[in-house]
């Protein structure tokens, strides 16, 4: 059965007009490509530095895994779920149109807004920034203090339990350098998918095996006795039964409550849900895919099930070879532990212990790869969801455009990048990715949620893949996303509330966008 036969809920003209992306676009991205598109934009520079912050909020060595298996579970949940969805509408633009499709064009839009005002860009900006932090190991000339025009400091304003302002502005060199990464790529982009794939392949495969050695060092050479002792001779399990008290600080400077074990790990998926974000990064360059009916839904299941697996590997190698407890004022690494890691830099400790002072040196080189494959994948995909948007009339018009020779989003990426570079000089995208988590997860719900949508309303529409588990396993999903997103109202409201708020000022946008485009095609 062809996957081009029109859905039935969209009427053949507009399904024909979305349907021009397949036409224009090259479809240059086999299988690894898309699986490696997959990884590499997953893999950035979270899991070396967030089981700090995780061990911090769960002290204990089994929820510290735990966390990161919550999040394994519902990041290949959400993959397999997101496969029927490719499979079904192979579209560039992925998530965006699977939300138009199955709620309306409001939700897709919302989606879109939200993506490039924040969660593309900003992230895009904060591993842009993090490549430069690393090479600042290697070029000291290279830091957030060396300052080449400093505007201003925005002084915090207190909201609530909500801090906002207190950063820098301005341009130093360390951004200056997350600036000329992203310009560079975005360039790399604009000539021809295939180059910008290959580029995303070689480093994806680099970083894979950086984290693949780590973890093989960590079981061979790594293995540190009294990190052993600490973590798993008796330990394991401490304050990791259901009925454990947690203390969590709700907002910021707010009081210290007691949680229980299955709210501290909701609280905790603030930084393991980051860092295993992006994996549907690939449905964005869907309409470049070969053969997606297969190839996205493979893609998905392959690459999010490898990294995961890889993640809690490196997780186990923490705790072999570094105490989880330790002491912020310690004054070795063992004696800091995983907690109180010099800046959070789990990983750079780790491999401090395994190698000696030239274990930073290496783990920094195995970060700047690492991040530098994970933006090129971001931008990359980024930049056809707003290719999409422009052809639906809901973003710049001149963001539909193609290269005349090169066939890729030239505009798409020139706007991407043009605000990415502002959110850097801004020094606001950090901030502002922490506000986004709870809306990333929102809209991973709703997405979801559309799948049942469209069961209901499409049931006689192609589907060349099916949902693993549906409808059980999709609606576990919904239920543990849409309880860690209330916890997270309720424990973390300077994560929640202004993210929430980014999105809910979309509406307005949308419809005087919509008017607009309304007006253009009555003319």
């Amino acid at each position: 059965m062809s996957i081009e036969k029109k859905p039935t809920s969209a009427s053949a003209a507009d399904w024909d007009l979305h349907s021009r992306q397949d036409k224009e676009l090259v479809k240059g991205l086999g299988l690894t490509s898309a699986t490696m598109l997959v990884m590499g934009s997953m893999i950035g520079s979270g899991i070396f530095i967030v089981s700090a912050e995780i061990s911090r909020e769960v002290d204990s060595p089994a929820l510290l895994i735990g966390a990161w298996l919550v999040t394994g579970f519902l990041t290949i949940v959400g993959a397999l779920s997101y496969g029927e969805l490719a499979a079904m509408m192979p579209r560039a633009g992925g998530q965006y149109v699977y939300l138009r499709e199955a709620l309306g064009p409001l939700w897709g839009f919302l989606y879109g807004w939200t993506l490039f005002l924040v969660i593309q860009t900003g992230t895009i900006a904060a591993v842009g920034v993090a490549f430069g932090k690393f090479l600042g190991i290697f070029f000291p000339s290279i830091s957030s203090s060396n300052w080449i025009v400093h505007f201003w400091k925005i002084p915090p304003i207190h909201v609530g339990p909500m801090v906002l302002g207190n950063m820098e502005t301005g341009l130093n060199t360390q951004n200056l350098v997350a600036i000329l990464v992203v310009a560079l790529l975005s360039v790399i982009n604009v000539f021809g998918l295939k180059t910008g794939a290959l580029i995303q392949n070689v480093f994806t495969f680099a970083k894979v095996s950086a984290l693949l050695g780590l973890a093989l060092l960590g079981l061979f050479i790594g293995r540190n006795a009294q990190a052993l002792a600490a973590n798993f001779q008796g330990n394991f399990w401490h304050n990791a039964s259901l009925g454990a008290q947690h203390a969590v600080q709700v907002g910021v400077g707010g009081p210290t409550v007691l949680v229980g074990t299955l709210t501290i790990l909701a609280v905790a998926q603030v930084g393991s849900l980051f860092s295993a974000d992006a994996w549907n990064n690939v449905t964005f360059t869907a309409g470049e895919v070969k053969n997606p009916s297969r190839n996205l839904p493979l893609s998905l299941a392959i690459g999010t099930g490898t990294v995961i697996l890889i993640y809690i590997a490196a997780n186990f190698v923490y705790l072999s070879a570094l105490p989880l407890a330790g002491d912020p004022h310690g004054t070795t690494v063992l004696a800091r532990g995983i907690q109180y890691a010099s800046e959070d830099r789990v990983a750079t400790a780790v491999m401090q212990v395994m190698l000696g002072p030239a274990g930073a040196y290496v783990m920094a080189l195995a970060i700047l790869v690492s991040t530098f494959g994970c933006n090129n994948g971001l931008i990359l995909a980024g930049a056809r969801v707003y290719y999409a948007m422009a052809l639906d009339g809901l973003f710049f018009r001149k963001a539909g455009h193609l290269h005349p020779t090169y066939r890729t989003p030239v505009v798409s990426l020139i706007v991407q990048a043009i605000w990415t570079c502002i959110l850097c000089l801004s020094g606001t995208y950090g901030q502002l990715l922490d506000y986004i988590v709870f809306a990333v997860l929102v809209f991973y719900i709703l997405t979801i949620v559309g799948l049942f949508v469209l069961r209901r309303t499409q049931p006689d529409a192609p589907r060349p893949y099916r949902a693993f588990g549906y409808p059980v396993l999709p609606a576990i999903y919904i239920a543990m996303a849409v309880g860690i997103d209330l916890v997270l109202l309720r424990y973390k409201p300077q994560y929640t509330w202004p993210g929430l708020i980014i999105v809910l000022c979309g509406i307005p946008v949308y419809f005087l966008w919509s008017r607009q485009n309304h007006k253009v095609r009555a003319v």
